[in-house]
């Protein structure tokens, strides 16, 4: 089974390792002539090259101080990974616990494919079907051959079919990259129970797998944070050396400013500069550095006691709204008489609803009733509201009885 500590080791070179030395030399008689910085009147620093600005134009340190690592703001990467993980101050400390920095969790989940594929050799990937439509394209250009879709939602009961899952994870090849949705699974809605995340985690352990987590709605699904990490957590207990890809956009609501973070755990330290050594040429070859703003502002709020509780009351409404959002259109759906059974809408979590429509039916809603979603059938619960929901429900009501 491959692990971490069999990465080969490597040191910085270039601008990295030049920066990194300045960072990190104390003296007060240091002079940065690597990316070089304009002090200004104001205290504040400015990239070069120099551009001329009004004189009323207010600086801010925080966004202007010049490129940021590759790996980006420790401060948001330690904050990110402590928002999944819990307490980790010590685990970071001895490099078992470190994050990178990405373009939203789909750059994390690519950081995280790149690394596996170049520096681990892992060449097959098992991800949910249904699934996220990127998850094998990720993978499949970072140089994996293998795509394989495990059984996650039965169809016909609008369920997850746990044995089906049970048996293809099973059957994977040792090495194997298994992507593993958290919670509020992306498209169906339905998420595994803690017994069954002890299953999946048992014969992850035995099959010698590596869990790749996607979480992308952290207490979005039941409104507790801590509760919708749990299978993380229970992971890391469990002493599961894994990759964990962080999304911000939905419960920061920071979609353009593309908020990620890849969480990475080990069993051991030892390696740990190694290690970020080759997660900063993987950025620097994708990307070179990632933005700062919006990474900024979520550290802001993880870091500030009076703001995070404020957030995280912010972030439970928005669970309880959702939730009492799909009460409201499976009422409506059902007073419709609506042909089929729609427990499947309380039952599910999150921000996503599968009505398992076809491709004409899709087409149909979009064309006589103005509603729109994508082919599979999956709408996003925010779309809804309790003045919409009753010409929804009458809509689809009418497609469904058009038997087409």
């Amino acid at each position: 089974m491959v692990q971490f500590s069999n990465v080969p080791v490597v040191g910085r070179n270039g601008y990295i390792e030049v920066n990194t030395a300045f960072q990190d030399d104390i003296s007060p008689l240091k002079v940065d002539l690597i990316y070089g910085t304009f002090r200004l009147e104001d205290g504040s620093n400015y990239l070069l090259p120099v551009v001329k600005r009004a004189e009323n134009m207010v600086v801010n340190d925080t966004l202007n101080h010049g490129y940021l690592s590759p790996t980006g703001i420790e401060g948001f990467t330690k904050s990110a990974s402590r928002l999944l993980l819990g307490d980790i101050d010590q685990q970071w400390k001895d490099g078992k616990v470190f994050g990178v920095q990405s373009i939203g969790g789909a750059g994390a989940l690519k950081i995280g494919a790149e690394f596996l594929s170049r520096y681990m050799n892992c060449t097959t990937v098992c991800y949910p079907d249904p699934s996220w439509e990127l998850h094998g394209t990720l993978f499949s250009f970072s140089g994996f051959r293998n795509e394989i879709q495990y059984r996650y939602m039965n169809k016909e009961t609008i369920d997850i079919d746990f044995e089906g899952l049970c048996e293809d994870i099973s059957n994977a090849s040792v090495d194997s990259v298994i992507i593993l949705h958290v919670c509020g699974h992306n498209p169906t809605g339905l998420d595994l129970t803690k017994e069954q995340w002890k299953t999946i985690a048992e014969i992850m352990k035995e099959r010698k797998l590596i869990p790749f987590f996607d979480i992308a709605y952290q207490g979005m699904a039941s409104g507790d944070i801590e509760e919708d990490t749990w299978p993380v957590r229970y992971f890391h207990s469990e002493g599961f050396e894994f990759l964990c890809a962080q999304s911000f956009s939905k419960m920061f609501t920071l979609y353009n400013e593309r908020v990620g973070n890849l969480t990475i755990v080990q069993k051991s330290g030892h390696n740990i500069n190694s290690l970020k050594v080759h997660f900063e040429r993987i950025v620097r070859s994708l990307y070179s550095n990632p933005p700062n703003h919006g990474a900024s502002t979520v550290f802001k709020i993880l870091s500030n006691p009076e703001l995070y509780d404020e957030w995280l009351s912010s972030s439970k409404a928005m669970a309880v709204q959702m939730i009492e959002l799909r009460k409201a259109f499976r009422k409506a759906l059902e007073e419709e008489d609506a042909l089929r059974k729609w427990n499947h809408i309380t039952d599910q979590k999150g921000m996503f609803i599968l009505l398992l429509l076809t491709d004409s039916q899709v087409e149909y809603l979009r064309h006589f009733h103005h509603i729109y979603m994508i082919k599979s059938g999956r709408i996003n619960v925010t779309g809804l509201n309790f003045t919409n929901i009753s010409y929804v429900a009458k809509a689809i009501n009418d497609t469904l009885r058009k038997n087409i």
